[in-house]
């Protein structure tokens, strides 16, 4: 099936506005930030939709006091803003004053890793899923193109927290025949011998390249796209993970800091895998170079020749 790849945001606003058409619970907010299809919901519900300007902080206090007046709150703004520049809020207005008052709100950051390429490291976004699963409550989704994002929506009809990050770049798309194992929290693209390479957003498409490439030297190797970072069905991530020796770990994010490979290293101690494990993810520290994003890629270590240099040493260590 040949579709169309979308821009994240679009995919997951086209779903909210169309919920809107029949739920008058919902509320947008946005942080000065615009796309095609928010302005069709602008225009469509005046009533329901604000924009409070560059005000980050002030976007979370207003979500905040929505939600507790009984709407489902869309937030929405740049993946850094939002997420660090009103950290204290999330915390405070959402994470803990949940636990006292349940609530819906789902904040929209657009820009994950390096998507803002010519922006520079203000606009580029490698701590998010580090500061965002540090606070309790809080669900994390990471898709790797429009399809997941769209599926995705469905978890947010009821009481809840959740943090999308969106690539602000159109992907291509992993999966035209719709989202399989949503409940799972993640997707096996690939079933392997030896190892498996577990990737999250961006990445799952650079883990995809790497491991055509091992292919073609007769190394097959697991791929899964984890999309679902806190829920993820351990039960099934373990069945998926039992015929393999070791996992590595694939992240737009800064590595040892706490993202994705925390997340595999506590999940595999917790169940008591036998997995020798590889971290794969931006060398911590800020660039200030200009290049196209997989030359940054290449600079930060995640870049497919990176990767796969890495990969290549980790399975001559594990023999």
């Amino acid at each position: 099936m040949n579709i169309k790849p979308l821009s994240m945001r679009d995919a997951l606003l086209e779903r909210i506005w169309e919920k809107m058409l029949t739920d008058p619970s919902i509320f947008f907010v946005s942080a000065d930030f615009g796309s095609p299809v928010l302005d069709k919901i602008r225009e469509d519900f005046p009533d329901r939709f604000v924009n409070v300007g560059i005000a980050e902080q002030n976007l979370i206090n207003v979500s905040a006091g929505l939600a507790i007046e009984g709407y489902t709150v869309f937030v929405y703004a740049i993946a850094p803003f939002i997420t660090m520049r009103c950290f204290e809020q999330i915390r405070v207005n959402l994470a803990l004053l949940s636990e006292a008052r349940p609530m819906n709100v789902n904040l929209i950051g657009v820009g994950a890793g390096y998507s803002y390429v010519v922006s520079g490291p203000t606009h580029q976004c490698y701590e998010d899923i580090i500061i965002m699963r540090a606070l309790p409550n809080f669900q994390i989704f990471s898709p790797a193109d429009h399809i997941t994002t769209s599926a995705l929506f469905d978890n947010c009809t009821g009481k809840g927290l959740r943090y999308f990050r969106l690539d602000a770049q159109v992907q291509p798309v992993l999966y035209p025949s719709g989202l399989p194992a949503q409940s799972d929290g993640f997707s096996v693209h690939q079933k392997g011998d030896k190892l498996c390479l577990i990737a999250t957003g961006f990445m799952t498409h650079t883990a995809l390249k790497v491991v055509n490439k091992m292919d073609e030297n007769g190394l097959k190797i697991g791929i899964i796209d984890i999309f679902d970072l806190t829920n993820f069905s351990k039960e099934a991530l373990q069945k998926e993970l039992k015929s393999y020796a070791a996992v590595a770990s694939l992240e737009e994010g800064f590595r040892g800091r706490g993202g994705l490979d925390a997340i595999l290293s506590e999940f595999i101690a917790e169940d008591g895998l036998n997995l020798k494990t590889l971290s794969i993810g931006v060398n911590p520290g800020y660039s200030f170079d200009l290049g196209s994003r997989d030359e940054l890629h290449e600079q930060a270590g995640i870049g497919v020749q990176s990767v796969l240099k890495k990969i290549q040493t980790f399975l001559k260590s594990t023999t």
